[in-house]
């Protein structure tokens, strides 16, 4: 069984020179073991470039993921912006590939005043249409729609695992934090328990030993997610969701997203291998 690996969404912030490649040598030099790519304002390496990020995770032992840029929205009222969408996930998931990624993580879309259900629908024909084109092009990364801290946004854990369990090549990414944060709950042992029963008993067992997490501190309100923080600054009780981790045996990738990157990265891991 794969083990929990912890790591930072993005290069950390002590990387010098602050390259892509310097950032993979530092995660490993810190003693973590794995790193997401963060394309969130847009696709930043070329080809050869990624080739380099490959090698140098193969390297120094660190496992890659990467995340889509945010301007993605499968349920645009436009048909111009549902292309542009598809297209920017295409080429994300080209470069991430290339880099070695095994996850691609992206924010599937937004309401927009549309009902739930349509929301779905619309997703699901425009990204099965993504799916098909990597399959068509030999791309074997996994897509992996994020749990979203709004209100707003489409993105609850059981209309991703409605989307996960539709169409393949789709996973989960479940942002603990940004799920306490839409709820205003979820914060103790039995809850966090209670979504790894979820995901276990809907996509099957295995789907706990890939898991891709996202864990921060975080700032909420009324609405949902307002700003991440570091885990002291915020009530996360990330101790006893790094016990359900254990506990269940989740396998994977845990990615930090306080901004203070490796720092709380640490914290996390240091607490998980503390666990009884």
């Amino acid at each position: 069984m794969v083990q929990l690996l912890f790591g930072t969404a993005g290069i950390p912030f002590s990387t010098q020179p602050p390259t892509t490649t310097d950032g993979i040598k530092r995660i490993a030099s810190l003693g973590l073991g794995c790193m997401e790519l963060e394309f969130v304002r847009g696709v930043y390496l070329n080809d050869d470039d990624a080739r380099l990020v490959a090698e140098t995770a193969t390297e120094y032992g660190v496992r890659l993921s990467a995340h889509a840029p945010y301007f993605i929205n499968f349920n645009a009222h436009e048909l111009k912006k549902l292309r542009a969408s598809q297209g920017i996930l295409l080429k994300t998931a080209r470069i991430a590939s290339l880099c070695g990624a095994g996850n691609l993580v992206f924010h599937a879309g937004f309401y927009l005043g549309d009902t739930p259900q349509d929301t779905y629908r619309t997703i699901t024909k425009y990204l099965s249409e993504v799916l098909a084109q990597l399959n068509e092009e030999d791309i074997g990364i996994n897509l992996r729609p994020e749990v979203s801290g709004k209100a707003s946004q489409f993105g609850t854990i059981a209309e991703l695992i409605g989307l996960c369990s539709e169409l393949d090549g789709l996973a989960p990414c479940i942002d603990f934090a940004h799920w306490h944060a839409r709820t205003g709950g979820f914060n103790s042992y039995t809850e966090f328990v209670s979504v790894l029963e979820q995901i276990r008993d809907e996509l099957g067992q295995a789907s706990l030993y890939d898991m891709h997490i996202h864990i921060s501190g975080i700032a909420y309100g009324v609405k949902g997610e307002q700003k991440h923080l570091i885990l002291k600054e915020s009530d996360l009780r990330y101790v006893e969701l790094l016990q359900a981790l254990k506990d269940y045996d989740v396998s994977g990738s845990v990615i930090c997203e306080s901004p203070n990157l490796e720092e709380d990265a640490l914290v996390l891991q240091r607490s998980y291998l503390a666990l009884p």
